[in-house]
């Protein structure tokens, strides 16, 4: 019964895209004190879910209807208790949801939302902020109805012991990881260098010859064989790349604008409020061959000492790593996706493909000799040494291994108690009335008596 998040696809809002298809013929199929559910709103919520769990057993129209009423009955209590959510938090959550229905269902071409819906991206989101903001009430009210529930390692344990034995979950191979990295010092010689050769660049281009200069010389890959083409909102791009474009007039070439990725150019090409497209050239600071050499000297003389066991690995860390995202946390990598320190392979090689191949025949507690590593995200060389800190096999969950998991789903096995029984306090004091179609309905709560 807990709330999913709205499902990022090309139905942004289920009301507003049914009246946009003139085969749905809707009708109310519920209602809960002044709010009502249509029918469209049912068979679209249960498209969300197919088109983003194709391998998962659908939801019933039963299922589907009961998540939406008890949706509804958190916003009316949202509403009693006067909950608030900003305006920013309501732009930032319209500007997600259509940055990636945009690029998952129009390939990213903005133009093409605007020409099959009849309106600007600007009037599509006004249209939808209303229900948006409904949305993020209701979830609102849900967290704060569970946000101090906590368990006890005595429920912790109950929890898993209540599971059937045949129930119990295979948990895929984990792995753990530290790493010791030193990324060679990007001196002011090394950015002039840079910002000379983009001088240089700039006195020959113009408008016509723009896309073809960015095939030839930018260093962002990805965009270069685009032309440089960069469509964004406003809080996408970082703030100097951000301010620049947003001060530009269609058709104007920028002066040289430095951020954290080096040296950019820009021409805007169009923008409709906060959205701009653009197209960039990068020039990025080049790092020498004597600064890698010191930063390789480094990286050799930390595993020189680790194998001699003439320092320890959290004393190497602190003196040898200069990487800011694991330097302060004993050179663990942290999983974007879990927010937890185990990987699993999936998850790894999208992110880090050559760490397991490095780590694939060590023992717990074993490095790497130094190899040549490239951050992702902050698109740079360094060198690194990894340490395997931990590699889990593949096993039927238990508590000695998997301790957080089961914690985690203990704490939101008793949230989900929690809007139950809240509901179900709820319902004998609200007004419903569900459509005679739907009287057969097996509800986890009595939605019909009143």
């Amino acid at each position: 019964m807990k709330i999913s998040s709205v499902i990022l696809v090309i139905f942004l809002s289920s009301s507003y895209f049914a009246q946009n298809d003139k085969k749905v013929i809707n009708k109310i199929v519920a209602q809960v004190g002044d709010q009502i559910i249509l029918l469209s709103d049912v068979e679209e919520r249960k498209l969300q879910f197919i088109i983003n769990n194709p391998k998962a057993l659908a939801p019933t129209e039963c299922e589907v209807l009961e998540q939406l009423m008890m949706e509804e009955l958190l916003y009316n209590q949202s509403l009693i208790d006067s909950l608030i959510v900003s305006e920013e938090a309501v732009e930032s959550e319209l500007e997600m949801r259509f940055r990636v229905a945009i690029e998952e269902k129009f390939n990213g071409d903005r133009a093409k939302m605007e020409e099959v819906y009849g309106k600007t991206i600007s009037q599509l989101k006004e249209e939808l902020r209303g229900q948006i903001k409904k949305k993020m009430l209701a979830q609102e009210m849900e967290q704060t109805l569970v946000s101090k529930i906590s368990v006890t390692p005595k429920e912790v344990a109950a929890f898993f012991n209540k599971i059937p034995k045949d129930s119990i979950p295979l948990i895929n191979m984990k792995m753990s990881f530290q790493q010791i990295v030193n990324y060679p010092a990007i001196l002011n010689e090394d950015k002039e260098k840079a910002r000379q050769k983009l001088l240089d660049i700039q006195k020959e281009l113009t408008n016509e010859n723009f896309e073809l200069m960015c095939k030839i010389h930018s260093d962002d890959i990805s965009s270069a064989i685009n032309g440089g083409i960069i469509e964004a909102s406003r809080g996408m791009m970082v703030p100097q790349f951000e301010s620049m474009a947003l001060s530009l007039k269609p058709g104007e070439i920028s002066e040289i604008v430095e951020t954290q990725f080096g040296y950019h150019i820009l021409l805007l090409i169009e923008r409709k409020g906060d959205d701009y497209i653009c197209r960039h050239i990068l020039k990025k600071p080049s790092y020498s061959k004597q600064a890698f050499k010191k930063s390789a000297d480094k990286v050799d003389s930390a595993y020189t000492k680790l194998k001699m066991n003439q320092i320890t690995w959290e004393q190497a860390v602190v003196a040898y790593s200069n990487d800011e995202m694991t330097k302060e946390n004993k050179g663990i990598i942290t999983n974007p996706y879990t927010g937890e320190q185990t990987w699993e392979m999936d998850q790894l090689n999208e992110i880090d493909q050559q760490i397991y191949l490095i780590t694939d025949r060590m023992e717990k507690g074993n490095i790497s000799k130094p190899s040549i590593y490239n951050d992702i995200y902050e698109r740079k060389d360094g060198v690194r040494i990894v340490r395997l800190m931990n590699r889990i096999p593949a096993h039927k969950a238990n508590l000695n291994d998997d301790y957080a998991l089961i914690k985690l789903a203990a704490e939101n096995d008793k949230k989900t108690n929690t809007i139950n029984d809240w509901i179900n306090s709820k319902v004998t004091s609200s007004y419903l009335r569900v459509d005679e179609n739907y009287v057969n309905c097996t509800f986890k709560s009595n939605w019909k008596s009143n």
